[in-house]
């Protein structure tokens, strides 16, 4: 017989009629722990036919005893053997009932399902991938004709809040369009400069920079800018009313959500990213004379000449231009993953980042589409 302080335990019976074990004292959580590390061992060593509890002696039962019940059955069980419980007084009963003893399990009941195969993985993200689809081009055609029926009745159009998104998307955005754009002429500058010295073609730099911002890295950059500031809040925004039933709130009051909510921010796109572009063209360039005056040692004039002499009118409508889709793409793909949200804060997170995931790709894709079509130009 082994004592604790709490507790003890006798061992009877024998291998052919099974084990006995009588139990006495407190079966709770101050004894729960050393009543499974004596007894627990003890009956998986001898594998018993049969084991009976006599529960006659033990003063006080709570769920830590029950466990410690339920986990010595199930040891017996593993073995198929034979579990018995004798003279539990009407207390232990009672708390055997409540904690439901005959269905308690030490381990969970739930198996593991196994995890699908690399061809059924493929096949749900290639249905799914279908099924967005359908919806953006529904979603295209919407605005589209939202589009229409404003051009027919302008004052459908929500005038304040598109001079709003127009501020917040342009006027908000100008001081790091221009920082970085500002770096980024700096930086062609600086590193053409390396490479032109040693030809004597310093003058040059003013060109390639002008070239390189007006046509492709001007618009890019601007629309990667705006993609992170305002795709993404469009999508948050429209994302949230629709977690929170915002949006089928105006359907049920007659407002269309698409011209409501869509044509103020996809408008206000249209009209200030172009703008922006030039403002980043215009920053890229002062990069470039502040490296062409302090390092090259051009003059101010001279660099702004050789500018305006490599520069066309068509290097800035084509940037320009450029700028004026990407807009649309930014809008158009910022207020459909906010329509598309579901399952509440993280549905909202997971269509922010997609936004501007999406709006990045579609941006570039599109520059190659551009850059694709102006080498065939003629």
């Amino acid at each position: 017989m082994e004592k604790e302080r709490f507790w003890h335990y006798e061992v009877s019976g024998s291998d052919e009629e099974g084990m006995v074990l009588l139990l006495q004292g407190r079966m709770d959580a101050t004894t729960a722990s050393s009543m499974l590390r004596d007894l627990e061992p003890l009956v998986k060593k001898q594998a018993p036919p049969s084991l009976t509890l006599d529960l006659s002696k033990v003063t006080y039962l709570d769920d830590f005893g029950a466990l410690v019940l339920a986990q010595l059955r199930d040891r017996v069980l593993e073995t198929k053997g034979r579990f018995t419980i004798e003279n539990a007084g009407e207390k232990i009963n009672e708390m055997l009932s409540v904690v439901r003893f005959d269905t308690l399990r030490t381990k969970p009941a739930i198996s593991r399902e196994p995890s699908p195969g690399i061809f059924v993985r493929l096949g749900e993200a290639t249905l799914g991938h279908v099924s967005e689809l359908k919806y953006l081009v529904s979603f295209a055609g919407s605005v589209c004709l939202e589009l229409i029926y404003v051009c027919f009745h302008p004052r459908s159009l929500r005038g304040g809040d598109t001079l709003s998104y127009m501020e917040k998307t342009g006027v908000d955005a100008l001081p790091i369009v221009g920082l970085i754009s500002f770096l980024l002429g700096l930086i062609i500058a600086f590193m053409s400069s390396v490479q032109l010295q040693e030809f004597g073609a310093n003058i040059y730099v003013a060109s390639l920079v002008g070239l390189a911002m007006t046509r492709e890295l001007g618009p890019i950059m601007t629309a990667i800018i705006v993609a992170g500031r305002s795709g993404s809040a469009f999508a948050a925004e429209i994302g949230t009313m629709k977690v929170s039933e915002e949006v089928d709130a105006l359907f049920t009051m007659g407002f269309n959500p698409t011209r409501f909510l869509v044509l103020p921010k996809l408008l206000a796109a249209l009209i200030v990213v172009p703008l922006l572009t030039l403002f980043s063209d215009l920053f890229a360039m002062l990069g470039g004379l502040l490296v062409g005056i302090t390092m090259l040692d051009l003059t101010a004039g001279s660099y702004i000449a050789q500018t305006m002499e490599t520069l066309t009118p068509f290097d800035v409508f084509w940037g320009v231009l450029k700028s004026a889709v990407f807009a649309l793409l930014i809008a158009w793909i910022g207020c459909f993953r906010g329509f598309r949200v579901s399952g509440g804060a993280a549905g909202v997170g997971h269509a922010t980042t997609s936004a501007v995931v999406s709006s990045v790709f579609l941006i570039i894709l599109t520059d190659s589409v551009f850059s694709v079509i102006l080498r065939y130009w003629g």
